[in-house]
């Protein structure tokens, strides 16, 4: 289209575009584009994680050996740690306080190593996943993944901990004068429950934190008031014996407490069935799915916004 201006100048104009009067939406819609960041389904998001897989794993085994790589015994801290908090614990609540009343000594060691070590796994992912997003923002505002990718690989470098700490608990627990039968097998499932339990909560919190860094600050508080309410240091209801039952009931039902139990039932020998909670299977699974579900999906809900603002 031509038109002929006072000068004699010929001057052209463009037709009509057929996006005129479009909105940025149904333009977006015309051309099949997408909100960068935006969140995928449920569906779509499990399979990005899945082609993910090799580097939420050299993510974990990377943050692994950094963790002590400037102290000079390097990853035996790992192991150490805890067992100073074992001795510790042991003789301010062992001989102090007589916090191990009802057992004998070759059983209330094994008890206590066992308790510390495996709440220590859960307690360690919940802290982890509380600063896994402010941690990492520049990587999270500089390359595009999903974020459930980091509360997850902290978990898995926690898991990874706690292989290298059981060597040490089947130790303590032989020199103790228990030796390996079937039932050590059922540490297996116990440990994947609260792996999976574990995870859900580490994106529970990591969501949390992502909105509120200052709650960082504040789960120590949180997690060292779990430990005294889960049995750690005592037989809950051995401690609890003179009080209504359903308080022992409310403290041996919480995921913590299950997840020791379970691992000290099938480690000692004189910690039998009756040291624990009726159903105490059914809890266990019922915890790892609630919260390994729920936890999934309560991040990735809202994945588009973490690293914004």
């Amino acid at each position: 289209m031509s038109d002929t201006t006072q000068d004699g100048a010929l001057a052209t104009s463009k037709p009509p575009s057929e996006d005129a009067g479009l909105s940025p939406a149904e333009l977006a819609r015309k051309y099949g584009l997408s909100v960068s960041g935006a969140r995928p389904s449920l569906a779509g998001y499990v399979r990005q994680l899945w082609d993910r897989r090799h580097f939420i794993l050299a993510f974990s085994r990377a943050k692994l050996v950094a963790q002590y790589s400037q102290a000079k015994l390097g990853q035996l801290w790992q192991v150490a740690t805890p067992l100073l908090n074992a001795l510790v614990y042991y003789l301010v609540f062992g001989l102090i306080l007589d916090a191990g009343r009802g057992m004998g000594k070759e059983v209330y060691i094994p008890f206590l190593v066992i308790g510390i070590f495996v709440f220590t796994f859960t307690q360690s992912s919940l802290m982890a996943g509380v600063r896994a997003i402010p941690s990492n923002l520049g990587l999270v505002r500089a390359l595009h993944f999903p974020r459930a990718s980091l509360p997850i690989s902290f978990s898995m470098q926690q898991l990874q901990q706690l292989m290298y700490s059981m060597v040490v608990v089947l130790v303590v627990t032989v020199l103790f004068g228990n030796y390996p039968r079937l039932s050590w097998l059922l540490v297996l499932p116990v440990l994947v429950l609260q792996f999976v339990f574990n995870t859900g909560l580490a994106l529970i919190f990591a969501r949390m934190g992502a909105k509120t860094p200052d709650l960082a600050q504040l789960m120590p508080f949180v997690t060292r008031t779990w430990m005294y309410a889960s049995g750690v240091m005592f037989s809950i209801s051995e401690m609890l014996k003179d009080k209504p039952a359903w308080i022992a009931d409310v403290l041996q039902w919480n995921p913590a407490a299950i997840y020791m139990d379970l691992v000290r039932f099938a480690l000692i020998d004189d910690y039998g069935r009756e040291n624990l909670p009726p159903h105490v299977w059914a809890f266990a699974v019922g915890w790892a799915f609630l919260i390994g579900v729920g936890g999934f999906v309560y991040f990735w809900k809202a994945e588009e916004r973490y690293g914004r603002g």
